[in-house]
């Protein structure tokens, strides 16, 4: 595995940074003249890319960065995406010629107010941890009958909202919706009484397709990553999924962290996938390690107060990898698109502590989680704030994706 790639923004070089040389996440931040500026993290500042391809320091156009979102440098294809890379890391590297005429692009990303990093095309939220599907399907049918007969032979997912996906720091209002009571006739109107989190990873489709695709042709579609928490309100659900699955329940909001991670960035944590207890069908079958090591974890902060850490588990997790995802997804000659989300599916591991939502944590309620302000939680209360943190960890440096935070407001009246 590489080493640490110094730069002469000297906060890259430092170990507890997310945002080494090696990474180089793209990002969108709004400009004091209120537009959408593209720009790229680098130790604790921001590299505005939109400025500099305005002022012609880029070999590409400066329609490219002009809406300040990546949709557009996306559809550019795989090469586009390394030789920019390749420039921006020469550029940032110790000894560089660059950092005179880089510098002044430079500024802080503690005053940086980021945005959406690109538009999202449309979303898609998949069910692909063996353990989250294990843990839900033994509270609602028995560990006898937990997954689905379909589970262990292809991904299952859901047509989600793409207009309910938000950046990180966004507050997130508590939603109504119809709630069928055990001890009541007739379903009611009302705000969700089980609202939860999910931790995911979401993959973002760089290329498109307009017809079926391999899982090595998929891989290669893939853009980058980003933390994905699939806000549920789990009493609504309950009531209204059979026999279509998630609709309202999933529609309030969708939190993404607000750096893309390239697949680059990721490459040297490379991983595969279990052992399959099934063999996949062709279409699904692993073309190499399709994983990656990232570590993950889940914070919970109630009313601002001290932050538990409330979950730790890791990507490498998964049963599907978003190649095999977005290979099913396409089989049916349903085209893909520039700027399509793919949700993972909450990330759980074997251990209780490692599960990646309060349904499983507090086993829907039946086990409250101990905080450390001495408070429990069974499902998010007003005033919680969730933050979600990942990193692909080597030894001399991480490769972050900053925070997905959230905080819950009350119900509108």
């Amino acid at each position: 595995m590489t080493g640490r790639l110094d730069s002469w923004v000297a906060s890259a070089n430092t170990p507890e940074t997310d945002f080494p040389l090696n990474n180089l996440p793209y990002g969108t931040m709004r400009h004091e003249s209120g537009q959408l500026h593209a720009c790229v993290a680098i130790g604790d500042q921001a590299l505005d890319v939109t400025a500099m391809a305005k002022d012609g320091f880029l070999d590409l156009p400066e329609e490219v960065f002009r809406s300040g979102v990546w949709n557009d440098f996306m559809a550019l294809g795989p090469k586009t995406w390394q030789s920019f890379r390749d420039y921006l890391s020469g550029a940032l590297s110790a000894g560089s010629d660059q950092k005179e005429r880089l510098a002044p692009y430079l500024s802080p990303l503690e005053t940086a107010r980021l945005e959406l990093p690109f538009t999202v095309t449309e979303y898609t939220d998949f069910y692909s941890s063996r353990h989250h599907a294990f843990n839900v399907g033994s509270l609602f049918r028995g560990p006898e009958n937990a997954l689905p007969p379909n589970w262990l032979h292809m991904p299952i997912g859901y047509n989600g909202r793409a207009s309910s996906v938000v950046v990180s720091g966004t507050d997130i209002v508590r939603p109504h919706g119809q709630l069928k009571r055990p001890d009541e006739e007739m379903p009611v109107f009302a705000p969700s009484e089980r609202f939860d989190f999910e931790l995911e990873l979401g993959a973002i489709v760089g290329q498109p397709s307009s017809g079926p695709v391999s899982v090595q042709q998929a891989d290669d579609m893939i853009f980058g990553y980003v933390l994905l928490n699939d806000w549920s309100a789990r009493d609504i659900q309950a009531w209204e999924y059979q026999p279509l699955g998630p609709f309202q329940a999933k529609a309030t909001a969708t939190t993404i962290s607000p750096w893309i991670v390239t697949k680059d960035a990721l490459e040297p944590f490379r991983t595969s996938t279990p052992a399959r207890e099934k063999a996949l069908l062709p279409h699904l079958r692993d073309a190499g390690p399709m994983l990656y090591d990232i570590k993950l974890e889940v914070g919970l902060a109630p009313m601002a107060r001290a932050e538990t850490v409330i979950s730790r588990t890791n990507y490498s997790q998964m049963y599907y990898s978003a190649a095999q995802q977005l290979a099913h997804h396409a089989s049916s000659g349903c085209p893909m698109r520039v700027g399509d989300l793919l949700g993972s599916g909450t990330i759980s591991g074997p251990r209780e502590d490692s599960r990646g939502s309060l349904l499983e944590l507090s086993w829907s309620g039946q086990q409250p989680l101990s905080l450390t302000t001495g408070e429990t939680r069974t499902f998010l209360e007003d005033g919680d704030t969730v933050t979600l943190r990942g990193a692909a960890v080597a030894a001399d440096h991480r490769i972050g994706f900053g925070e997905c935070r959230g905080t819950l407001r009350p119900a509108r009246a």
